[in-house]
């Protein structure tokens, strides 16, 4: 128990360079107080009690603004850097040496049974307010880029940026179209600009048919 926590404070000392010493680790850093509060919430919830696991992690989500399921299963040396906004599900499994920023989630997509919240190997890093959603894989050494939708497997040693999220890079090697990290895919807006599209063209379309018939009429005159 005692190395877990030691390995929970050294990870952030060799991660995080504004970190100065242990003693500022174990006192200011909320990402540390979550993670130890949820190794106590966890151990309450695998004996079974399981209001006193869940009423853990909300006194630990109240200060920290980190929120971990007590049912989630972390590895060591987790890093959790800033933390604020960070949802961990009940079924989410995180091997060891992952990082995390703030804002990420590792959620559902409904409410299906089961296995539903994805499962990060080890070295995995998740970028600030990355989703990362359903029961899937994330792939050893694997990254996600900052703000994106994840709905889908990772391979290991990939990285993944946009909305839905795509895989740019996979064993070193880039895939695709090189990416412009400044204007990320956005699907949503690009339906939008199709509809506006479809609408100037039926407008003209309509405009021209009216034409037509104004002419028509004049020449029945």
């Amino acid at each position: 128990m005692f190395e877990t926590l030691k390995n929970d404070v050294d990870v952030v000392l060799e991660r995080d360079p504004a970190a100065r010493n242990r003693i500022e680790v174990m006192l200011t850093y909320s990402g540390v107080h979550a993670i130890w509060s949820h190794r106590m919430a966890h151990w309450l919830w695998k004996k079974r009690l399981f209001f006193l696991g869940r009423f853990l992690s909300q006194v630990s989500r109240f200060f920290t603004g980190i929120e971990i399921h007590p049912g989630a299963e972390i590895g060591q040396r987790l890093f959790i850097d800033h933390g604020m906004g960070v949802v961990i599900g009940e079924t989410c499994e995180i091997g060891d040496c992952v990082t995390i920023f703030q804002g990420v989630t590792l959620g559902g997509t409904g409410k299906e049974k089961g296995k539903r919240h994805p499962t990060l190997e080890d070295h995995v890093l998740v970028a600030s307010g990355a989703k990362v959603l359903g029961s899937m894989r994330i792939g050893k050494n694997s990254r996600i880029g900052a703000g994106s939708v994840v709905l889908k497997e990772v391979p290991p040693n990939s990285t993944v940026v946009g909305i839905p999220g795509r895989i740019v890079v996979q064993d070193g090697v880039k895939i695709g179209d090189d990416l412009d990290h400044i204007n990320l895919p956005d699907p949503v807006a690009d339906k939008f600009r199709q509809l506006e599209n479809d609408m100037i063209r039926l407008k003209r379309e309509l405009k021209e048919l009216k034409q037509e018939q104004k002419e028509t009429e004049k020449g029945k005159v």
